[in-house]
C-alpha cells in the first residue's frame, strides 16, 4: 500500500513537472529570441543603452536555461523513482519473476 501511494504521488508530481517543463520551453524560446533581437540592435546601434538591454536579455535567457535544466534534473530523478517503485510493486506480485 505504501508503495502504491508513493507511486501515485510521484506520478502526480511527474505530470506537474512535465507541464512546468513545457511552459519553461516556451519561455526559453521567447527569451532566446529576445536576446537575439537585442544583440542585433546592440550591434547596429552601438549605444550603451542597447548594449545594456542585450546584457539583461542574455541574463534572463541564462536564468531560464538554468531553470529548465533544474526541471529536467527533477524529472529524471522522479522517473527513476517511479521505475524503482514499479519494480518493487511487480516484485511483490504473485507469479512475478525476478
Amino acid at each position: 500500500m505504501l508503495t502504491e501511494r508513493r507511486l501515485r504521488r510521484v506520478s502526480t508530481r511527474l505530470v506537474k513537472l512535465r507541464e512546468e517543463l513545457r511552459i519553461a520551453d516556451e519561455q526559453l524560446l521567447h527569451f532566446t529570441e529576445e536576446a537575439d533581437d537585442t544583440r542585433l540592435r546592440s550591434l547596429v546601434s552601438e549605444t550603451p543603452l542597447a548594449d545594456h538591454e542585450h546584457r539583461e536579455a542574455e541574463k534572463a535567457e541564462a536564468a531560464m536555461q538554468r531553470h529548465r535544466s533544474d526541471l529536467v534534473t527533477q524529472l529524471n530523478a522522479l522517473e527513476r523513482e517511479q521505475d524503482d517503485l514499479l519494480d518493487q510493486l511487480s516484485a511483490r506480485r504473485p507469479g512475478a519473476s525476478g
